[in-house]
């Protein structure tokens, strides 16, 4: 019991930590103060600090909302729904720092690039409707679906590497040409 608790306690000291400070800022030193454990019990579970934020990123504690790709019958306009509840929370100040930091991360442990799809709903959410758009006749039945995904994860990457103001409307007609026969 004691230890489900320090573990809930490193994972919410994480988050915390995370969303005050930024990835550059954080350190384990710093969790395991905010914590209230030792050091020694956060390498116990976790080998670096890239590990514990892919574990906050599985269990929804930096990426709070669930980006759900909706169905309508228009591959197309599904998608572009998908983007914009993406790009309203990378609107925010928090929402593009954050990225900026779990792009951060993923550089130094690529569990966190791993999962970092994974939170935007790039895997289960996206994938599943690019395959519907195959079944509905909107894709060809070869369509690349999981390079389909990163390509459209990879170019909101990119965009909030820019750090100027983010060309929603250029991802959006990247996604139409790409759906377009």
């Amino acid at each position: 019991m004691r230890s489900t608790a320090a573990r809930e306690a490193i994972l919410d000291a994480t988050s915390r930590l995370f969303h005050a400070q930024g990835y550059d800022r954080l350190t384990i030193e710093g969790i395991a103060k905010e914590a209230g454990v030792g050091k020694q019990t956060i390498y116990r579970w976790w080998p670096s600090r890239g590990a514990l934020i892919a574990d906050c990123l599985v269990d929804g504690r930096l990426i709070p909302v669930d980006f759900d790709v909706p169905d309508t019958g228009d591959l197309t306009a599904d998608v572009e729904t998908w983007l914009q509840s993406v790009f309203a929370i990378l609107a925010t100040t928090q929402g593009a720092a954050l990225l900026q930091s779990l792009v951060a991360a993923a550089a130094e442990d690529a569990g966190v690039g791993a999962h970092l799809g994974a939170s935007l709903g790039v895997e289960q959410h996206l994938s599943e409707r690019l395959r519907g758009g195959i079944r509905d006749g909107q894709l060809p039945e070869d369509a690349p679906i999981a390079q389909i995904g990163r390509a459209i994860l990879g170019a909101i990457i990119v965009e909030s590497l820019g750090r100027e103001t983010r060309d929603s409307e250029g991802i959006i007609a990247l996604v139409r040409y790409l759906f377009s026969r």
